[in-house]
């Protein structure tokens, strides 16, 4: 899937945008003190990074799921799956030289305290995984996220697929020691007892699924956003940058922000940052906005509103 122009975005979204929103040109500099959003392709833009800037990398690639034919409902009505363009390619070999391009990139952009987490399902799991060895990665993990409410597997001639799988790794084996992992918050938050490698997070459905303009649900692949807060909160430390390449509709940007991280989102497809990753960090920071307003209480010299009438009496 060779590098394409991405279309720019409307009027309408770029007055939506975020302040550090740009559309990538070659040769392009990034004041990384501050959180961009970035449309482009993420090999050309991570070719424009500096060396060792990144504290975390989540990468959620396309799957090349090499669907063929449409799956039905038993009450014939068609699955939505995932047959979008960005997830076509032509063969393994284009693959397999895609996600080396871009993990290479990402391992330049690594610092060595830092960790990447890929995410993919039985498709194209062990293909990341591969590559990431011969490139010389090192694993630390690989987390399961078992999905609490899976899409059935309606012709039932397989298991149901109710899981993806994560890999967690550092950059090279010389730097398996001294990246960040907050083990006593995650115990914490586990009851007291370590966290395991098992997650277990709904997808993505209702109000928790970004629509498009027509209604629809806008990104294929979206995933939760309590699966990119754990993943941040556990190898991140506040004012962190944390950079994703195929950001889709903002959830990991969302993370960041709602954690006082500093976020570097790049996605090639308008669509998905005009009604998704935009209006997701816009709401999100008015959000977090209010909240320190309410944290502040009423101005001092502010007059107390009385109750009504009727309260009075």
């Amino acid at each position: 899937m060779p590098p394409s122009d991405a279309p720019e975005l409307s009027p309408t979204s770029v007055r939506q945008a975020p302040e550090g929103y740009v559309r990538h040109v070659p040769g392009q500099a990034y004041d990384l003190r501050r959180s961009w959003v970035v449309q482009g392709d993420c090999r050309r833009v991570l070719a424009d990074l500096p060396d060792r800037c990144a504290d975390l990398i989540f990468a959620d690639p396309p799957y090349f799921l090499q669907l063929q034919n449409e799956l039905r409902r038993p009450n014939n009505t068609v699955v939505d799956g995932v047959d979008d363009e960005w997830d076509q390619f032509s063969d393994w070999a284009e693959y397999d030289a895609f996600i080396r391009s871009w993990l290479s990139e990402c391992q330049r952009v690594l610092k060595d305290t830092g960790t990447l987490w890929v995410i993919g399902m039985y498709h194209n799991i062990y293909r990341l995984g591969a590559v990431m060895q011969d490139l010389g990665y090192w694993m630390l993990n690989s987390v399961i996220w078992e999905k609490v409410n899976p899409t059935p597997q309606f012709r039932g001639v397989r298991f149901c697929n109710a899981h993806e799988e994560l890999i967690w790794a550092t950059k090279g084996a010389k730097y398996a020691r001294g990246y960040t992992f907050n083990y006593h918050e995650l115990k914490q938050e586990n009851g007291g007892k370590q966290m395991r490698s098992v997650w277990r997070f709904p997808i993505c459905n209702g109000h928790a699924r970004k629509k498009g303009g027509d209604g629809k649900k806008l990104h294929s692949t979206e995933k939760p956003l309590a699966l990119l807060k754990r993943i941040l909160a556990a190898c991140t430390e506040p004012g962190d940058l944390v950079l994703d390449p195929f950001c889709g509709t903002g959830t990991t940007g969302e993370a960041a922000l709602r954690l006082g991280r500093r976020y570097f989102l790049v996605e090639q497809q308008s669509l998905y940052l005009e009604y998704g990753a935009m209006p997701r960090l816009a709401f999100a920071e008015m959000q977090l906005a209010a909240e320190v307003s309410r944290s502040r209480g009423p101005a001092r010299g502010s007059s107390r509103r009385l109750p009504s009438s009727s309260a009075r009496r």
